[in-house]
């Protein structure tokens, strides 16, 4: 298959990109870089041993998704493209719907346009809000608290919509829990712009130098240890479970929604003290109060991943949170 990723630089869609690449198919990545860099087409490189075909522009340019679509013979779009900070959300909502869900919309015009109509979206758990039972399963009440994840349900909203409309479309949303880790090259992997706003990022940034502490926010969390537990996935089953949604949607037609995690959660301390052992290095770190809208834990049902997928995660917390050195 010929295959769209839409911000297919980034964390989650540049490792989806090898995992495609490897199994066969052609990808074309669009990506604005506003949040990952051009190096990353490099380090594909390297690890595929072939030149990805990147086209550097924003999908809120439909005449430029068209062109695309119809130049490349694209059959399906992985939509990963979109600001996804919870924190800077609340800042800036309005940059946060014009890129998410404006974005969605200027994409799904272009694949109407050109009768694309199967897509794999990269949802997020944000979109459960605080946990009401444990594990979350997919019929879960959604809550979003936030931009970020208000975003993330306005664009399932939409997905639903448009499947319920034409009985042609394909789609998949695929709800994140926690990604981490890294290829097993070491080339790629989590590197943000400025301030990392997840955990995983912030820890490396310590071990290198780079950042003198991590904050760890609360410590009074009604859990192992205080602190928050989370369903922290390795972003190579992550990428995998991509694969799987396309083999799904390929006898599939309608909305489908489907949660991407371990089913397992772990502690910050629990983290911390992986990563150190991943690392041979002692991780400096301080308590900090908790931050608003932090809930003690989160992690996922995967029954449905499991069954219908035909998908598993089986990578350990060990090989998360294995440290390999930034390779230039």
């Amino acid at each position: 298959m010929n295959i769209l990723l839409t911000g297919g630089a980034g964390y989650i869609g540049s490792h989806t990109a090898v995992v495609l690449s490897e199994a066969g198919h052609e990808v074309v990545v669009l990506d604005n870089f506003c949040n990952s860099k051009k190096s990353v087409l490099t380090s594909l490189q390297q690890i595929l041993g072939k030149e990805l075909i990147c086209i550097d522009g924003d999908i809120r340019n439909t005449p430029l998704v068209i062109k695309i679509l119809k130049d490349h013979q694209i059959n399906a779009v992985i939509h990963f493209a979109g600001l996804k900070a919870v924190g800077e959300s609340v800042q800036m909502p309005i940059e946060y719907y014009a890129n998410n869900a404006q974005g969605t919309i200027s994409l799904l015009e272009a694949m109407k346009s050109t009768g694309v109509k199967a897509l794999v979206f990269s949802s997020s758990a944000t979109v459960y809000g605080d946990p009401q039972y444990l594990p979350i399963d997919e019929n879960h009440p959604t809550s979003a608290t936030n931009p970020y994840g208000r975003s993330k349900l306005h664009i399932e909203e939409m997905l639903k919509d448009v499947a319920i409309s034409d009985a042609e479309w394909k789609i998949i949303c695929l709800r994140y829990f926690n990604p981490v880790g890294a290829h097993d090259s070491g080339l790629i992997r989590e590197d943000p712009q400025g301030i990392p706003n997840n955990l995983m990022p912030f820890i490396l940034k310590v071990i290198a130098g780079d950042l003198p502490v991590l904050n760890v926010y609360g410590k009074d969390y009604p859990t192992i240890d205080g602190t928050g537990v989370r369903d922290y996935i390795h972003v190579m089953d992550l990428a995998e479970g991509h694969l799987a949604a396309l083999l799904f949607l390929s006898n599939r037609y309608g909305w489908h929604v489907i949660n991407l995690g371990t089913g397992v959660g772990h502690s910050v301390l629990e983290m911390i003290h992986a990563s150190e052992e991943g690392s041979g290095k002692k991780i400096n770190f301080q308590f900090a109060p908790r931050r608003p809208g932090d809930i003690a834990s989160c992690y996922a049902d995967v029954k449905k991943a499991n069954q219908d997928l035909a998908w598993v995660a089986t990578r350990t917390l060990q090989e998360m949170c294995l440290y390999r050195p930034v390779k230039k």
